[in-house]
Protein backbone atom coordinates (compact mmCIF):
# COMPACT_ATOMS: atom_id res chain seq x y z
CA UNK A 1 0.00 0.00 0.00
CA UNK A 2 0.85 3.73 -0.53
CA UNK A 3 1.85 5.72 2.16
CA UNK A 4 0.82 9.56 2.32
CA UNK A 5 3.66 12.52 3.31
CA UNK A 6 3.47 13.75 6.98
CA UNK A 7 2.86 17.07 5.55
CA UNK A 8 3.36 19.22 1.96
CA UNK A 9 5.03 22.50 1.19
CA UNK A 10 2.16 23.44 -0.27
CA UNK A 11 -1.45 22.73 -1.06
CA UNK A 12 -2.15 23.84 -4.75
CA UNK A 13 -5.98 23.06 -4.98
CA UNK A 14 -9.58 24.96 -6.72
CA UNK A 15 -11.59 26.86 -4.82
CA UNK A 16 -15.04 27.01 -7.14
CA UNK A 17 -17.99 29.28 -6.50
CA UNK A 18 -21.00 27.20 -6.78
CA UNK A 19 -22.68 30.82 -6.78
CA UNK A 20 -21.15 32.36 -10.09
CA UNK A 21 -20.83 28.95 -12.08
CA UNK A 22 -23.48 28.72 -14.98
CA UNK A 23 -23.24 25.14 -15.86
CA UNK A 24 -21.98 26.18 -19.21
CA UNK A 25 -19.28 23.09 -18.99
CA UNK A 26 -16.59 24.97 -20.23
CA UNK A 27 -13.96 23.99 -18.08
CA UNK A 28 -15.22 19.80 -18.62
CA UNK A 29 -14.52 20.54 -22.54
CA UNK A 30 -11.27 22.47 -21.81
CA UNK A 31 -10.06 19.72 -19.31
CA UNK A 32 -10.89 16.94 -21.75
CA UNK A 33 -9.01 18.44 -24.58
CA UNK A 34 -6.25 19.70 -22.78
CA UNK A 35 -5.55 16.56 -21.03
CA UNK A 36 -5.78 14.18 -24.14
CA UNK A 37 -3.16 15.99 -26.09
CA UNK A 38 -0.56 16.38 -23.52
CA UNK A 39 -0.26 14.50 -20.39
CA UNK A 40 -0.66 10.84 -19.99
CA UNK A 41 -2.92 8.23 -22.07
CA UNK A 42 -5.41 9.93 -24.26
CA UNK A 43 -8.86 9.92 -22.59
CA UNK A 44 -11.07 7.99 -24.63
CA UNK A 45 -14.56 8.05 -26.04
CA UNK A 46 -16.68 4.54 -26.94
CA UNK A 47 -19.41 4.17 -29.16
CA UNK A 48 -20.45 7.91 -29.71
CA UNK A 49 -22.76 7.44 -32.20
CA UNK A 50 -24.86 4.44 -30.49
CA UNK A 51 -24.18 4.17 -26.46
CA UNK A 52 -21.87 7.30 -25.92
CA UNK A 53 -19.46 6.66 -22.63
CA UNK A 54 -16.33 8.45 -22.31
CA UNK A 55 -13.59 9.19 -19.74
CA UNK A 56 -13.49 13.36 -18.08
CA UNK A 57 -11.36 14.70 -15.13
CA UNK A 58 -14.00 17.01 -14.54
CA UNK A 59 -17.77 16.92 -14.96
CA UNK A 60 -20.79 19.19 -14.25
CA UNK A 61 -23.99 18.51 -12.18
CA UNK A 62 -26.80 19.94 -11.82
CA UNK A 63 -29.60 20.46 -8.90
CA UNK A 64 -32.57 22.10 -7.95
CA UNK A 65 -32.08 23.19 -4.71
CA UNK A 66 -34.60 23.89 -2.09
CA UNK A 67 -33.82 26.23 0.45
CA UNK A 68 -35.35 27.05 4.18
CA UNK A 69 -38.21 29.41 4.91
CA UNK A 70 -40.29 28.58 2.03
CA UNK A 71 -37.44 30.33 0.02
CA UNK A 72 -37.38 29.69 -4.24
CA UNK A 73 -36.35 26.71 -5.68
CA UNK A 74 -32.51 27.43 -6.67
CA UNK A 75 -30.94 25.56 -9.92
CA UNK A 76 -26.97 25.38 -8.63
CA UNK A 77 -24.88 23.95 -10.71
CA UNK A 78 -22.22 21.87 -9.52
CA UNK A 79 -18.42 20.98 -10.79
CA UNK A 80 -17.05 17.83 -9.66
CA UNK A 81 -13.39 16.58 -10.03
CA UNK A 82 -10.52 15.44 -7.99
CA UNK A 83 -10.26 17.24 -4.26
CA UNK A 84 -6.75 16.29 -3.54
CA UNK A 85 -7.69 15.32 0.09
CA UNK A 86 -4.67 15.82 2.76
CA UNK A 87 -6.12 11.91 4.15
CA UNK A 88 -6.58 10.52 0.34
CA UNK A 89 -8.34 7.28 0.69
CA UNK A 90 -7.49 6.26 -2.61
CA UNK A 91 -3.40 6.65 -2.30
CA UNK A 92 -3.48 4.51 0.80
CA UNK A 93 -5.43 1.57 -0.44
CA UNK A 94 -3.59 1.49 -4.08
CA UNK A 95 -1.71 -1.91 -3.87
CA UNK A 96 1.29 -0.77 -6.39
CA UNK A 97 1.93 2.94 -5.50
CA UNK A 98 0.85 4.30 -8.38
CA UNK A 99 -1.49 6.57 -6.71
CA UNK A 100 0.49 8.66 -4.98
CA UNK A 101 0.23 12.25 -3.11
CA UNK A 102 3.11 14.76 -4.25
CA UNK A 103 5.15 15.77 -0.75
CA UNK A 104 6.12 19.32 -3.17
CA UNK A 105 2.56 20.72 -3.34
CA UNK A 106 0.33 17.84 -2.45
CA UNK A 107 -1.14 17.33 -6.00
CA UNK A 108 -2.74 13.52 -6.06
CA UNK A 109 -1.30 11.66 -9.24
CA UNK A 110 -1.85 8.23 -10.58
CA UNK A 111 1.02 6.66 -12.42
CA UNK A 112 -0.02 5.26 -15.39
CA UNK A 113 2.75 3.03 -15.80
CA UNK A 114 2.35 1.53 -12.67
CA UNK A 115 -1.04 1.26 -12.46
CA UNK A 116 -3.03 -2.25 -13.15
CA UNK A 117 -6.70 -1.12 -13.02
CA UNK A 118 -7.81 -2.80 -10.40
CA UNK A 119 -10.35 -0.02 -9.40
CA UNK A 120 -9.84 0.15 -5.74
CA UNK A 121 -9.14 3.41 -5.85
CA UNK A 122 -11.88 4.30 -7.28
CA UNK A 123 -13.59 2.00 -4.65
CA UNK A 124 -12.26 4.64 -1.66
CA UNK A 125 -12.56 8.02 -3.35
CA UNK A 126 -16.24 8.99 -1.27
CA UNK A 127 -16.15 11.66 -4.38
CA UNK A 128 -16.87 9.47 -7.53
CA UNK A 129 -13.68 11.71 -8.85
CA UNK A 130 -11.96 8.52 -10.28
CA UNK A 131 -12.42 7.24 -13.69
CA UNK A 132 -11.31 4.22 -15.72
CA UNK A 133 -10.41 4.72 -18.92
CA UNK A 134 -12.00 1.77 -21.10
CA UNK A 135 -9.36 2.08 -23.87
CA UNK A 136 -6.53 2.41 -21.57
CA UNK A 137 -7.48 0.11 -18.90
CA UNK A 138 -5.56 2.63 -15.92
CA UNK A 139 -7.41 4.94 -13.62
CA UNK A 140 -7.54 8.68 -14.47
CA UNK A 141 -8.22 11.86 -12.46
CA UNK A 142 -7.58 15.52 -12.03
CA UNK A 143 -3.71 16.27 -12.24
CA UNK A 144 -4.17 20.27 -11.38
CA UNK A 145 -3.14 20.45 -15.02
CA UNK A 146 0.32 19.51 -12.89
CA UNK A 147 1.98 19.50 -17.20
CA UNK A 148 0.78 23.41 -16.96
CA UNK A 149 1.54 25.07 -14.00
CA UNK A 150 4.94 24.55 -13.73
CA UNK A 151 5.34 24.77 -17.66
CA UNK A 152 7.40 28.00 -18.62
CA UNK A 153 7.60 27.98 -21.88
CA UNK A 154 3.76 28.85 -21.03
CA UNK A 155 2.96 32.84 -20.92
CA UNK A 156 2.14 33.64 -17.18
CA UNK A 157 -1.13 33.88 -17.19
CA UNK A 158 -1.57 30.56 -18.67
CA UNK A 159 0.37 28.67 -15.96
CA UNK A 160 -2.70 27.68 -14.04
CA UNK A 161 -5.41 24.32 -14.56
CA UNK A 162 -7.23 24.48 -18.42
CA UNK A 163 -10.69 24.65 -16.66
CA UNK A 164 -9.84 27.87 -14.60
CA UNK A 165 -7.96 30.05 -17.59
CA UNK A 166 -11.38 28.91 -19.44
CA UNK A 167 -13.85 29.80 -17.24
CA UNK A 168 -16.20 32.66 -18.45
CA UNK A 169 -17.65 33.49 -15.40
CA UNK A 170 -14.77 33.17 -13.05
CA UNK A 171 -16.08 30.80 -10.88
CA UNK A 172 -13.02 28.63 -10.59
CA UNK A 173 -9.88 29.78 -8.41
CA UNK A 174 -6.44 27.95 -8.59
CA UNK A 175 -3.53 28.68 -5.46
CA UNK A 176 -2.13 27.28 -2.60
CA UNK A 177 -4.43 26.82 0.34
CA UNK A 178 -1.68 25.90 2.73
CA UNK A 179 -1.24 29.82 2.91
CA UNK A 180 -3.75 31.68 4.75
CA UNK A 181 -2.80 35.06 2.86
CA UNK A 182 -3.06 33.68 -0.67
CA UNK A 183 -6.30 35.02 -2.87
CA UNK A 184 -7.70 31.51 -2.70
CA UNK A 185 -7.50 31.29 1.05
CA UNK A 186 -8.69 34.68 1.51
CA UNK A 187 -11.61 34.50 -0.83
CA UNK A 188 -12.47 31.04 0.92
CA UNK A 189 -12.24 32.64 4.05
CA UNK A 190 -14.30 35.56 3.14
CA UNK A 191 -17.13 33.48 1.72
CA UNK A 192 -17.41 31.13 3.40
CA UNK A 193 -15.97 28.75 2.10
CA UNK A 194 -16.42 24.59 3.19
CA UNK A 195 -15.26 20.84 2.42
CA UNK A 196 -17.27 18.79 0.39
CA UNK A 197 -18.44 16.01 3.46
CA UNK A 198 -16.24 17.01 6.05
CA UNK A 199 -17.63 14.39 8.10
CA UNK A 200 -15.51 11.51 6.03
CA UNK A 201 -12.31 12.99 7.63
CA UNK A 202 -10.50 13.06 4.00
CA UNK A 203 -9.66 16.77 4.34
CA UNK A 204 -10.10 18.02 0.70
CA UNK A 205 -7.92 20.57 0.01
CA UNK A 206 -10.28 22.36 -2.76
CA UNK A 207 -13.08 24.31 -1.31
CA UNK A 208 -16.49 25.62 -2.64
CA UNK A 209 -18.24 28.92 -2.12
CA UNK A 210 -21.98 28.15 -1.06
CA UNK A 211 -24.35 30.32 -3.41
CA UNK A 212 -25.61 33.65 -2.13
CA UNK A 213 -29.76 33.97 -1.25
CA UNK A 214 -31.34 34.97 -4.03
CA UNK A 215 -33.33 38.60 -4.31
CA UNK A 216 -37.44 37.91 -3.23
CA UNK A 217 -40.02 39.81 -4.96
CA UNK A 218 -41.41 40.97 -1.88
CA UNK A 219 -38.22 42.44 -0.72
CA UNK A 220 -38.89 46.15 -0.15
CA UNK A 221 -35.75 47.27 -1.94
CA UNK A 222 -36.55 45.14 -4.81
CA UNK A 223 -40.25 45.97 -4.65
CA UNK A 224 -38.99 49.88 -5.00
CA UNK A 225 -36.71 48.88 -7.97
CA UNK A 226 -39.72 47.39 -9.57
CA UNK A 227 -41.83 50.83 -8.95
CA UNK A 228 -38.92 53.00 -10.45
CA UNK A 229 -38.84 50.65 -13.75
CA UNK A 230 -43.18 50.64 -13.75
CA UNK A 231 -43.68 53.07 -16.23
CA UNK A 232 -40.99 51.73 -18.90
CA UNK A 233 -43.04 49.08 -18.26
CA UNK A 234 -46.67 50.20 -19.44
CA UNK A 235 -48.21 49.25 -22.73
CA UNK A 236 -47.75 51.53 -25.60
CA UNK A 237 -51.51 51.11 -26.97
CA UNK A 238 -54.63 49.89 -24.77
CA UNK A 239 -56.20 48.99 -28.18
CA UNK A 240 -54.99 48.10 -31.54
CA UNK A 241 -54.51 49.76 -34.21
CA UNK A 242 -54.19 49.16 -38.16
CA UNK A 243 -55.03 45.59 -39.38
CA UNK A 244 -55.12 44.04 -35.60
CA UNK A 245 -57.57 46.74 -35.15
CA UNK A 246 -59.79 45.91 -38.28
CA UNK A 247 -59.09 42.12 -37.14
CA UNK A 248 -59.95 42.42 -33.96
CA UNK A 249 -63.12 44.33 -34.70
CA UNK A 250 -64.35 41.60 -37.40
CA UNK A 251 -63.86 38.99 -35.02
CA UNK A 252 -66.00 40.37 -32.22
CA UNK A 253 -68.72 40.11 -34.93
CA UNK A 254 -68.83 36.77 -35.08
Amino acid sequence: MTTLPPKTAKKLGLVIDLDTCVGCHACVISCKGWNTENYGAPLSDQDAYGTPSGTFLNRVHSYEVQPPEAAPAQLVHFPKSCLHCDDAPCVTVCPTGASYKRAEDGIVLVNETACIGCGLCAWACPYGAREMDAAAKVMKKCTLCVDRIYNENLPEEDRQPACVRTCPAGARHFGDLGDPDSAVSQLAAARGGFDLMPELGTAPVNKYLPPRPKDQLDHPQTAEQIDILAPYLAPVANSPKGFLGWLDKTLERL
